[in-house]
């Protein structure tokens, strides 16, 4: 070892001086940093609003709560999500009408005060102005035909027109024409004027080469009910044309002695696919638990907990080439190659319109 010289005791001082020098004129320690930006809890996305997740949870669980309507525990598995939600963050989910219609949501949401919605497409697209707008983080795996460009709306899940039938008394139906044949009581889920489920099973038994057309519709339910085909109750039909998930649920369910053998079918090159999408309310009373629900519905969580619920989650293809989704309940959705058709607004407007005029005197 080198002995310690005086220059060396000199040199050693001096460095030490520098350096305390040069640490006080330098303001505050590297370990510090800048404060944040305050929190903007009306942020069209989390990055201008609350610049973390963690931010976002913080004020949201300062709210304390979140207002839903119009959502049932037994649809596409909202109960379980709910729960998840508010397990995970320790949030209270206040339920209000969860059998309310997409427009009921709306017509009551000065009274009930919502701080999301869960709607049709149709209705968000005329409702838009009630929306504040925020971008999930996943907004780029929504398909661009199914969100709005300003982020007001966006869908969430979906499923495909199907055919539900009871195996016990009828064949596997390899096309809509099928259900002419003898010996199949079809049940239509409500009036296609007014149920969007019954409105999709029209439009679904008209395509032809990918497109729809009302009129064509109205005319198979008509030849269905002249061939004594169509149930005017739902009683114990032995088809019933609703959502795949929906169906599908039926079919799921343990066989027991003198209930149907539900079993699902989505037949054709074509099948109309509908899609709910979510909307944060302009005047939410928790603005940031409303931001904090959508970031959770469109996390690979809920994505697949609407999965569990036969649902098609409107991420599940990002999430298929990310290795992020259920690929086991994945697989309990019916097998289809028919390709999805997703309506416009102003196509759904004009076969409304068209049914208006035709279904009474088709149909008795």
């Amino acid at each position: 070892m080198r002995p310690v010289t005086a220059c060396t005791r000199f040199a050693i001082a001096t460095a030490v001086i520098l350096t305390a020098a040069i640490t006080g004129c330098g303001g505050a320690p590297a370990t510090e940093s800048a404060p944040l930006p305050p929190v903007k809890l009306q942020a069209a996305s989390l990055e201008e609003g609350f610049t973390s997740m963690e931010r976002l949870v913080e004020a949201a669980r300062k709210e304390g709560s979140l207002n839903v309507v119009g959502l049932a525990r037994n649809w596409v598995n909202y109960g379980e999500i709910i729960e998840a939600f508010s397990d995970e963050y320790g949030i209270e989910v206040k339920e209000l009408e969860p059998g309310a219609s997409s427009q009921r949501q709306i017509e009551a949401a000065g009274r009930l005060r919502p701080d999301v919605f869960d709607l049709s497409l149709e209705t968000a697209v005329a409702s838009a102005d009630s929306f504040a707008p925020y971008k999930v983080r996943t907004w780029h795996d929504v398909p661009d035909d199914l969100k709005d460009h300003s982020a007001k709306w966006y869908a969430a899940y979906g499923g495909y027109m199907s055919i539900g039938y009871d195996a016990r008394r009828v064949e596997a139906p390899a096309s809509y024409a099928d259900l002419l044949k003898p010996g199949h009581s079809v049940w239509l889920p409500g009036d296609p004027r007014k149920n969007a489920a019954a409105f999709s099973g029209v439009m679904a038994a008209s395509l032809r080469g990918g497109e729809a057309d009302a009129e064509r519709g109205v005319t198979f339910f008509r030849e269905l009910e002249e061939a004594g085909n169509l149930a005017a109750e739902p009683g114990t039909p032995s088809v019933v044309l609703d959502w795949d998930f929906l169906n599908a649920e039926r079919a799921a369910r343990e066989p027991e002695e003198g209930r149907p053998e539900w079993k699902v079918a989505i037949p054709g090159e074509a099948t109309i696919a509908s899609y709910y999408v979510q909307a944060v309310n302009a005047d939410a009373p928790h603005p940031a638990a409303a931001r904090l629900w959508q970031e959770f519905l469109f996390s690979d969580r809920a994505q697949n907990l609407f999965l569990k619920g036969y649902a098609r989650p409107v991420r599940m293809e990002a999430m298929r080439m990310r290795g992020t989704l259920d690929t086991e309940l994945a697989a309990r959705l019916p097998e289809t190659d028919a390709a999805p058709v997703v309506l416009t607004v102003p196509q759904i407007d004009a076969a409304k319109a068209r049914l208006a005029d035709e279904w009474d005197g088709a149909i008795e």
